[in-house]
């Protein structure tokens, strides 16, 4: 009897908890498929690499190409606009805050 529960046991492999999630899950086979979708991901992950060590621009080209194009002064009127708008409060009457209590006014 006891060799039989063991040779059950042994026949199917039981996971502790959710059967695909976790530290102790049950892992897919490694497909065809999979395989060249994570090489044709590592060639794009190597090319961008490739890019990123050989820029387009030097770095006395790229001193200066943004005091060019006036990102900065764009950038720094922008978030001056931005305190403005964060500092300004509506205009508000006193007969527009009371509106809401106007609900039941109601004349013959």
């Amino acid at each position: 009897m006891r060799l039989a529960l063991a040779a059950l046991a042994s026949f199917r492999k039981t996971y502790p908890g959710h059967m695909y999630r976790g530290k102790h899950r049950k892992r897919p086979y490694a497909t065809e498929e999979a395989i060249a979708a994570r090489i044709k991901f590592l060639k794009m992950e190597e090319q961008n690499m490739f890019y990123l060590r050989h820029p387009y621009l030097t770095l006395e080209q790229s001193w200066g190409h943004s005091q060019e194009l006036g990102k900065q002064k764009a950038f720094i009127r922008e978030m001056h606009l931005m305190k403005l708008n964060r500092n300004a409060k509506p205009s508000v009457t006193i007969e527009e805050r009371y509106d809401m209590l106007r609900n039941n006014d109601v004349w013959d």
